[in-house]
């Protein structure tokens, strides 16, 4: 078992077409995993860690691929130390998809992660996807190094991207490196920690040279050396006081002084490079072994008691009980495939586990270590490591623990954003319909933000997802993988309902008929759910129970719950689902012999429509943030374009190569065939990105026209 202190367990996340996966192939070969670079787009097998066929086809990561590689770091002459040294670092590297429709597996990743590289390009700097994966990196506290990738690439400008980090995300960036050359004459990198030059020679980088600074740019890197020195001294007083002294720093003091502003997340350590030509990246796999964090340095993980809601420690440690997480599952052709991450303890082939959520003991018959679609039969594996288990039944966010004394315990799962589109699915025929639901049951498991549903009234399937693209590469895959033939209804925005203003319910639920009665009086109001209010980002409905003094006995109270619950699925207005409710149960009455938890449910049910109906319901609709890349010829056609898709825009600027990038806020039913309309208006020239920002009222007209809709929808079904 490896040494815990010589353990990483790292993501690479960024935009669209940063160079993630590139960057992952590189990191490979370097590590001696593989023998030869696939590139991403074009020739040869596609890159390792893009396995499936649509992601070699498309060029894109779809999802998430893990592997596991030795990096043995480079010693002072630049050069990689022999195998068997101390120096060797074991790396589970997850490489992440970069489109938000597939951003579960970001996050999913993220939670069981301890350090990240986020990719950057040269060129654009941080763009909209960037800003969302530093969010999620911020949700689970992953400390990170910045990469500027695609430093060969025209208009690329490192000290741009600074200012970006600082001003849109935020960061403390410090600049570690100097780029020697730009552009199509950028050919190495300068340490402004060792006050070396360092160049990449060989086919493919692989050989690292050592050099004095060019004599042009000592003076830059004195300047932006001491730039750094006095940044990193914030987190070293002793170090400040030796700068102000003017005494010369220790190296080892400089190292560990960034380590700790590093994993305490209050400064982004920034490198740069270019993976495609061979670039820089195994000085960026040296400052990864050096300054994120190993599963004993970085931040303690908790698991919650379910005896007491508290948090309880865990000790990365192979003695302790066994505590892991299945952070993604896929199914195989031998059975499911479930990614664990090791918290605590030691998992052994052939022992017997519990799932925490189910209580089921489980046996795990085969233990693997992942290389993307490659995998490697072990015995065991200890606290830190990343495995997957094979033919385990579980859900994504299952936890397993390794000893009935513990089965208390869960790990806090990951945040799973709203799906904000859906479609119909039919299939062909009867033949087709059994392959379509095996697919749909595998994907909707694999997948959190995956949803499929039976329409009531019409009986048609529909799936949800998180934009066109998520939906349509499961179409793809049920017909490649299932065989199935399938037709693809339009796409329908996922409109949901809520309330505007405080309203009192007072509902009594009497029923008296021969024999037993039912009995149930529930006495209180709802008010609009706000996110300063909302104990997690996710949260839609909230319940309060206020009752004092037993007027509803606390057997009930869990009925009255749900009965509120039951409302949510379907708002007055259209029949749309309901958010951001806040609902406070203040009094009722009940009856010895005729109250009940179903006469409870009822009450709640009835008491809970009444108010919603006087609470003044309005129809949301998704609002998407979109972000379109331009030539500044047709800056003019794509606001004009975006405006009268009811967009807001947030603003626009442009980049080095003189882009512009404009911002807006645009309904997603506005947003359907933008794709096509975008490139006849711009010669094909212009490309966007869309996300989820926020669900919004919809104005009078648009809501009226929708309800309109919905309920000629209904009534033809009801024909």
């Amino acid at each position: 078992m490896k040494t815990l202190s010589k353990i990483r367990n790292i993501g690479i996340s960024a935009h669209i077409d940063s160079g993630k996966t590139t960057l992952s192939e590189r990191i490979l070969f370097y590590c001696k995993k593989i023998h030869k670079i696939e590139e991403v787009r074009g020739g040869g097998d596609g890159a390792t860690m893009d396995h499936m066929e649509l992601e070699k086809e498309k060029g894109i990561t779809i999802t998430s691929a893990a592997t596991s590689v030795d990096w043995y770091g480079l010693n002072r002459a630049g050069l990689p130390f022999a195998e068997g040294d101390q120096k060797e670092i074991n790396i589970n590297l997850i490489d992440t998809p970069g489109h938000v429709d597939f951003t579960v597996e970001v996050e999913r990743s993220l939670r069981v992660l301890d350090g990240a590289i986020l990719v950057l390009c040269s060129v654009a700097g941080v763009q909209s996807q960037s800003i969302t994966v530093d969010r999620q990196m911020r949700r689970y506290k992953v400390p990170r190094l910045a990469f500027f990738n695609k430093m060969d690439r025209m208009g690329a400008n490192v000290f741009n991207g600074i200012k970006a980090l600082k001003e849109k995300l935020n960061h403390n960036p410090v600049l570690m490196q100097l780029p020697i050359g730009a552009e199509e004459h950028f050919n190495g990198v300068i340490d402004l920690i060792y006050m070396k030059a360092y160049f990449f020679d060989g086919d493919n980088g692989e050989t690292v040279r050592e050099e004095a600074i060019p004599a042009d740019m000592q003076d830059m890197a004195k300047e932006y050396r001491d730039k750094m020195l006095d940044q990193i001294s914030e987190f070293n007083d002793k170090m400040m006081e030796d700068l102000l002294e003017g005494k010369d720093i220790p190296i080892e003091v400089i190292h560990e002084t960034v380590k700790k502003g590093a994993q305490s997340l209050k400064m982004t350590p920034v490198y740069l490079g270019s993976a495609f030509k061979n670039k820089g990246v195994q000085l960026l796999l040296n400052a990864v072994a050096r300054y994120l964090p190993s599963p004993i340095s970085c931040q303690p993980p908790r698991a919650i008691d379910s005896n007491t809601n508290q948090p309880v420690p865990l000790v990365p440690t192979p003695e302790k009980p066994f505590v892991g997480m299945a952070f993604k599952i896929t199914e195989e052709q031998f059975g499911q495939l479930t990614y664990t991450r090791i918290y605590q303890g030691t998992l052994k082939k052939g022992e017997t586990i519990y799932n925490t959520r189910t209580g089921k003991k489980v046996r795990v018959g085969r233990l693997v270590r992942m290389h993307s679609n490659d995998r490697e039969n072990i015995d065991e594996a200890g606290p830190g490591d990343i495995v997957a288990m094979i033919g385990v039944d579980c859900a994504s966010g299952d936890t397993f623990v390794g000893d009935d004394s513990v089965t208390h315990l869960s790990l806090e799962s990951m945040h799973v954003p709203v799906s904000v589109i859906e479609l119909s699915v039919k299939a062909k025929d009867k033949d087709n319909q059994a392959k379509m639901a095996k697919g749909l049951q595998r994907f909707m498991k694999e997948d959190p933000t995956f949803h499929v549903f039976t329409d009531e009234e019409s009986g048609e399937t529909r799936i949800a997802g998180m934009g066109e693209l998520h939906l349509e590469i499961y179409v793809e895959r049920l017909k490649r993988e299932y065989k199935a033939e399938v037709d693809v209804g339009a796409p329908q925005v996922n409109y949901r309902e809520t309330i505007r203003q405080q309203s009192k319910f007072d509902y009594t639920h009497k029923k008296q008929t021969g024999g037993a009665g039912q009995f149930g009086q529930v006495v209180g109001e709802i008010r609009p759910l706000t996110d300063e209010n909302k104990e997690k980002e996710d949260q839609v409905f909230r319940f309060k129970n206020e009752i004092k003094g037993g007027s509803i006995p606390s057997e009930f109270i869990g009925s009255c719950e749900k009965g509120f619950k039951d409302v949510m699925d379907k708002g007055p207005l259209a029949a749309f689902p309901l958010i951001n409710v806040d609902v406070f149960l203040q009094d009722g009455k009940y009856h010895d012999v005729d109250s009940s938890d179903l006469a409870f449910r009822i009450a709640a049910r009835m008491g809970m429509r009444q108010a919603v109906k006087n609470a003044s319901p309005v129809l949301l609709e998704p609002i998407m943030k979109v972000e379109v890349e331009s030539p500044n010829d047709f800056q003019g056609f794509v606001i004009g374009d975006l405006s009268s898709r009811r967009g807001i825009i947030q603003g626009s600027e442009s980049n080095d190569t003189g882009d512009a990038i404009i911002v807006a806020l645009v309904p997603l039913s506005e947003m359907f065939g933008y794709s096509t309309d975008l490139r006849s208006g711009t010669a094909g020239k212009a490309t966007y990105t869309m996300e989820f920002a926020r669900y919004a009222e919809c104005p009078a007209n648009v809501q009226e026209k929708v309800i309109t809709e919905r309920k000629e929808k209904l009534a033809q079904q009801e024909e």
